[in-house]
């Protein structure tokens, strides 16, 4: 089996990006955010919360200071860069009322994009876009509407959600890595 060498990324015929120890150890983490959510919903959620708000700040403070590297676009740059300011210090300073709040604001989202693709495919089937486009747009617009009906209440839920999500994805991402693993491993012999 031909082994391409590029130095630590570990590509093996071209197919692997990362060494596989990356991938376990990003599987483990995202396990670990999973168990975490679905046995500590409130206390991760202000802890995933409070990440983004840090994250917010340094994006504002870099989109504000890159003006002076370049001035193009600058005033989208610099209303970034408030906002992200902003935004970053709100979460930051109140980190249970932003656990609660964006989980909200999402969801608000989810829903009225859910109702407009409903919409879209729904019109996009009368006029002879066929029964699957129809069905599409159907189910989004109910899902979408089900979301307005209670944001809150989707909202209380998208822990459960991301969970689940993430649990999922850490194991399968521990199974790829040890795969990977042993195909490098295999590669080598």
């Amino acid at each position: 089996m031909h082994t391409e060498s590029m130095g630590a990324v570990g590509v093996v015929q071209g197919r692997f990006s990362f060494p596989w120890w990356v991938t376990l150890v990003q599987g483990i983490f995202s396990l670990i955010i999973g168990l975490l959510l679905l046995t500590h919903p409130l206390a991760t959620m202000i802890g995933i919360v409070e990440f983004i708000g840090i994250y917010w700040l340094i994006t504002g403070i870099i989109s504000i200071s890159g003006i002076g590297m370049d001035n193009r676009m600058w005033g989208w740059k610099l209303v970034s860069g408030v906002v992200g300011i902003i935004a970053g210090m709100a979460v930051i300073q109140h980190p249970l009322w932003s656990s609660i709040l964006l989980p909200e604001i999402l969801v608000i989202f989810l829903g009225i994009n859910g109702v407009i693709i409903g919409l879209v495919n729904c019109f996009a089937a009368f006029k002879g876009g066929g029964m699957s486009v129809a069905v599409v747009g159907v189910v989004s617009l109910l899902f979408g509407t089900f979301l307005l009906s209670s944001p809150v209440a989707a909202a209380l839920a998208v822990p459960l959600a991301y969970g689940i999500i993430s649990l999922l994805g850490g194991l399968v991402a521990i199974v790829v890595a040890f795969r990977q693993r042993r195909i490098e491993k295999g590669a080598q012999d």
